[in-house]
């Protein structure tokens, strides 16, 4: 399996934030060919109290890695890329795991 794992950072305007990722952003990653499956995920604060370092977590899985390279280059997915900047100004960090094993 295949995973890429997408940290945005915490906007400024959490609130709009959100209602783009809800109603624009997820219906265009749904999209992408080849998504086995999306979570999504807004860390709450750590037991001391401390602010997640993140507003949102998004793992999107793919079969494997030729699944997530046709996927993201489809239409569909450099759309869903393209939207980035319209509600991610705060920063976006995207991670690659290519190699990821289900232990329970």
């Amino acid at each position: 399996m295949f995973q890429m794992i997408v940290l945005y950072d915490k906007p400024a305007d959490a609130a709009a934030f959100d209602a783009h990722y809800d109603t624009v952003h997820t219906p265009l990653a749904e999209r992408i060919p080849g998504v086995r499956r999306l979570t999504v995920a807004r860390p709450g604060p750590a037991d001391d109290g401390t602010a997640a370092a993140w507003h949102l977590v998004a793992t999107l899985e793919f079969d494997d890695q030729a699944a997530f390279e046709a996927g993201m280059g489809s239409p569909e997915g450099q759309a869903a890329v393209a939207d980035l900047p319209r509600f991610a100004g705060a920063g976006v960090t995207v991670l690659a795991a290519p190699d990821v094993r289900q232990i329970l």
